[in-house]
Parts: structure tokens; C-alpha cells; sequence
């Protein structure tokens, strides 16, 4: 069987006793609600793992990369996540984890080990 998301697989996994169907209709649901009190300018919390809120960017000036023209930039709203310490900590850990096992050292990585003519 194929799962739209890995999410729905791993969720599945956990709880077998629930049907595909309705491990994906729960998750579309919490997703639903989540979208739907950002919409209305509220503040989400989902303890242990983060934060969703709103920043309110101002309209600026930007500059076409091509042109180097001005260009007016609206104002915009933009969703923003902050990390709970407990999701920010184990993305830390794995990240030194990784960091600690390079395939290639950072020298090779940058082309300072090779030989020149």
C-alpha cells in the first residue's frame, strides 16, 4: 500500500489498529485547524516542538537582479516557526552527529587536497 506522506506511513505504523484513511482524515484535520487560526491571526503552540505566528513584513524598495531596477515591494504577512528547545536540541544533536562523520574532509570537500599540473 502507498502513502501519500511519510507522516501518514510513520503515524500508521504507531497506531495500527486505525485505518489509513483515518490516520490521514486526523492529520487533515489538526493541519485544517492550525491554517485556519493562522488565518485569524492567531498564535499557534504545539509544546515540545514550536511556535507558528505571524510577522507583519513593511513594503520596501527591492532591486530587480537582472536590471538593477527599483522595484516597490508590498507589505506582506509570512508565517513564522520558532523551535521548541526540545526540537531544537535534537536537531542540534543530529546535525553534530552528521558533522562528526564527513564522507569527505572539509580540505577535499574544497578542492585544497588536489594535486595541480
Amino acid at each position: 500500500m502507498s502513502f501519500p506522506y511519510p507522516i501518514i506511513r510513520a503515524l500508521n505504523e504507531k497506531l495500527p489498529e486505525l485505518q489509513v484513511r483515518d490516520v490521514e482524515l486526523a492529520l487533515n484535520c489538526i493541519l485544517g485547524q492550525m491554517a485556519d487560526a493562522l488565518v485569524q491571526g492567531k498564535r499557534i503552540e504545539v509544546r515540545g516542538f514550536g511556535s507558528f505566528d505571524l510577522h507583519c513584513r513593511p513594503s520596501r524598495i527591492g532591486r530587480n537582479p537582472k536590471t538593477g531596477e527599483a522595484v516597490n515591494l508590498p507589505a506582506k504577512v509570512v508565517v513564522h516557526f520558532k523551535p521548541g528547545s526540545a526540537t531544537r536540541s535534537r536537531v542540534q544533536k543530529l546535525f553534530l552527529l552528521q558533522r562528526k562523520k564527513p564522507s569527505v574532509s572539509p580540505d577535499e570537500s574544497r578542492g585544497l587536497n588536489k594535486e595541480r599540473p
